[in-house]
């Protein structure tokens, strides 16, 4: 025992390893502010005409014209900014309305793609006045136009954080409208960039699954070679995701990945521009069904070839090859010399195979189709990997499967005995339930064939989806027809030996291939995050560790004091590798901001700490995924703390006025809000959690305060 025990305790100790070490980035400031360029935008508000008519409607454009390499944003930012945001001031029943967006382009920023405008962009509205005015009064039009422009490192708020200055437009009333001369060319210039309707004899289609959205543009030859580009409204799109398009006889598919922090699920239409080399176009059409390629003859010959030969490596496996020639000498023992009964056994077998991979594909093919599950469900081959905690379990289980098959420790021996004690069924029951249990005692040794013919055949229509798995099924069962037929070739088999065991272990790099691109799933997902790598990789090899001492010490070839450690010792790693593994919690339970909902609160004696934020503020999304762990999270509970989130995304004079009480000048600002009247106490710009930690305790101190009801 004494070598055991010196072979843990040095695991042991680096078991801390595996956690996170809160705040050893405190002192790390990635977003160190920016020199300001001292460049900004000149804003021009111009109106077509001179004169207005009362009910007749008029144009008023606002023109942006950025410094050199700096641009302002799309309703679609791409990532994070602000589009430009009006703010009229308009009189009583006068009504405004945007014309259209112009046709952006991609740009960047720190490398991040954007969609905006550059070097300057007209934004276009229509005016209709009431048909009330009086000929001859005097009408004033304004707006405080606010916006926000970037260059490849630097991004400001224009005309600056706090509020806009109106400008303003003064129309005399006519009886009939008069146009600006002055102002022709510039309203020319803004209607040139704005997106045209689609012409006559293109077609759009767009579909969606749970992670891609596609358009469908027909006919082929109504679309110019060049770039495509679809720009949609509602960020329903990943823009940093590189488009795939592809032609084809039916027309030119264009396939993007869907957007994760999309909130628009349930939204039927998709609205955009979609841009065709140079030229833009209005788009707006309703999902429709899933607008799959056509498949060649050729290309199904390859799926269903590819499935048959996935059907028959399976018998190769561990869990299935020992039991064949077993399987078909049973065949023999049944029905004695009769050859046609023989070959009727191992058809009823192959049948039992059959129906056990319908089951599969059927439910799979239900699910596809919604016709089980939750109403309106978006379901793909993939879609449940939208859940932190689903990936992380099937990553643990992937890994632990390669484990297994590459020897480090054995599970699964069962398979080969049910197969032993299915050929002591007797009859054509016997036969096909046989054919039923061998597909299920081979699913573990099979998965890295079926996520790979579940993937190729999911996007097929759903004859052709349970065809390819019938060929599956059909290359499982083939080698018991065969053999069935000529039950002499059974002693032409290969004896089982190391060469399975080698075949195995080759297999094992499959699965832990698919446990590495779990790995990268989970961390692509919002709620995880790559911050999180280094605890996921040192969990799992705290879990692989587990598994090793599992197969080597819990053997019933040890003694029974060795294995007692080895348990203990399996059960020590495993706990710290899933602890170190696991997806990240929740953060704080934030509640919207109002200076009505602070003041209530501290009316009652309760703590207030608000988080003045934005989208586009990178450094508050920083600060929210380094600020709140479970430590801050328990404070906040201690001390019975309210937290309010101010949204700054859109311009809010409320929240500028707030800020700059607080004598700050941008976001992020974070304030704690004490009751009895002592002044906020406001954070610093960059934290993590230990600062927060320090910073409540220094504040409210660490003993529980009382909460309003008692």
């Amino acid at each position: 025992m004494r070598p055991l025990s010196h072979l843990f305790a040095p695991l042991i100790l680096t078991a801390g390893f595996a956690l996170p070490i809160e705040g050893q980035a405190e002192d790390f400031d990635p977003f160190a502010a920016a020199e300001q360029s001292g460049n900004s935008s000149r804003m021009e508000f111009l109106s077509e005409v001179r004169s207005m008519a009362p009910g007749q409607p008029f144009h008023l454009a606002i023109k942006l014209t950025h410094p050199p390499r700096w641009h302002s944003y799309f309703i679609n930012t791409g990532f994070v900014g602000r589009p430009l945001q009006p703010n009229w001031k308009l009189p009583p029943e006068f009504k405004v309305a945007r014309v259209a967006w112009p046709v952006p382009h991609i740009g960047s920023t720190s490398g991040i793609k954007t969609y905006g405008y550059e070097p300057l962009v007209y934004h276009l509205f229509k005016v209709t006045p009431p048909p009330t005015l009086r000929v001859g009064e005097q009408i004033t039009v304004s707006a405080a136009p606010s916006w926000q422009i970037c260059d490849e490192n630097n991004c400001l708020l224009e005309p600056g954080l706090g509020p806009a200055s109106p400008s303003e437009i003064t129309l005399p009333v006519a009886a009939e409208a008069e146009t600006d001369p002055s102002n022709v060319p510039a309203f020319a210039a803004a209607r040139a960039m704005l997106p045209g309707p689609l012409p006559g004899n293109l077609t759009v289609q767009a579909s969606k699954t749970s992670s891609e959205i596609t358009l469908l543009l027909s006919p082929a030859d109504a679309v110019p070679e060049g770039t495509i580009h679809f720009f949609d409204y509602e960020e329903v799109m990943d823009a940093q995701s590189d488009p795939v398009v592809t032609r084809g006889e039916d027309g030119v598919r264009w396939t993007i990945a869907r957007n994760e922090e999309d909130n628009s699920k349930t939204t039927n239409t998709l609205g955009g521009i979609l841009t065709l080399g140079e030229k833009g176009y209005l788009v707006e059409v309703e999902y429709g069904a899933t607008v799959s390629p056509p498949v060649s003859f050729s290309k199904l010959l390859t799926i269903l070839g590819g499935m048959f030969l996935g059907g028959m490596i399976l018998n190769l496996m561990p869990c299935v090859f020992p039991v064949i020639g077993i399987k078909i000498m049973g065949f023999v023992q049944q029905a004695g010399e009769d050859r046609r009964t023989i070959l009727v056994h191992g058809l009823i077998y192959a049948a039992g195979v059959l129906l056990s991979f319908w089951v599969l594909s059927g439910l799979l093919l239900a699910l596809r189709e919604g016709a089980i599950g939750n109403v309106g469900q978006d379901v793909s081959w993939g879609y449940q990997l939208q859940n932190p905690w689903v990936v992380w379990a099937l990553m643990l289980v992937m890994f632990i499967l390669a484990m297994n098959m590459f020897g480090v420790f054995e599970i699964g021996a069962s398979a080969t005995s049910v197969g032993g004690t299915l050929t002591h069924k007797q009859g054509m029951n016997g036969s096909f339930f046989s054919g039923v249990l061998a597909t299920v005692v081979a699913t573990p040794c099979s998965a890295p064939f079926l996520g790979v013919a579940i993937g190729l055949a999911f996007n097929l229509s759903a004859p052709l989806f349970l065809l390819a798995f019938t060929m599956m099924a059909l290359g499982l069962a083939f080698p018991y027809v065969l053999l069935s037929a000529f039950p002499s070739l059974v002693e032409k088999l290969p004896r089982p030996g190391p060469w399975m065991e080698s075949f195995k272990q080759a297999m094992a790099f499959l699965l832990f291939g698919t446990a590495g691109f779990l790995l990268w799933s989970l961390l692509s997902l919002k709620e995880v995050g790559l911050g999180k790598m280094l605890p996921i990789v040192l969990g799992l090899t705290f879990i692989g560790i587990s598994l090793w001492v599992y197969g080597r010490w819990c053997v019933i070839s040890r003694t029974r004091r060795t294995r007692t450690v080895g348990y203990v010792s399996a059960v020590l790693f495993s706990g710290l590798g899933l602890m170190a593994s696991k997806p990240p919690p929740t953060g704080l339970d934030w509640k919207p901001w109002s200076p009505e909902a602070v003041e209530q609160a501290l009316e009652q004696g309760r703590p207030v700490y608000v988080d003045f934020t934005a989208t586009w503020c990178a450094t508050c999304q920083v600060n929210k995924s380094r600020g709140y762990n479970r430590a801050v999270r328990k404070l906040f509970d201690t001390h019975n703390i309210l937290p309010l989130k101010a949204d700054y995304t859109n311009s809010d004079p409320r929240i500028a006025q707030t800020i700059a009480e607080l004598n700050r000048r941008a976001v992020p600002v974070n304030v704690l809000y004490l009751p009895h009247g002592d002044e906020p106490k406001v954070t610093k710009e960059f934290f993590g959690s230990r600062y927060i930690q320090g910073f409540i305790r220094e504040h409210l101190g660490s003993a529980k305060t009382q909460s309003p009801d008692q």
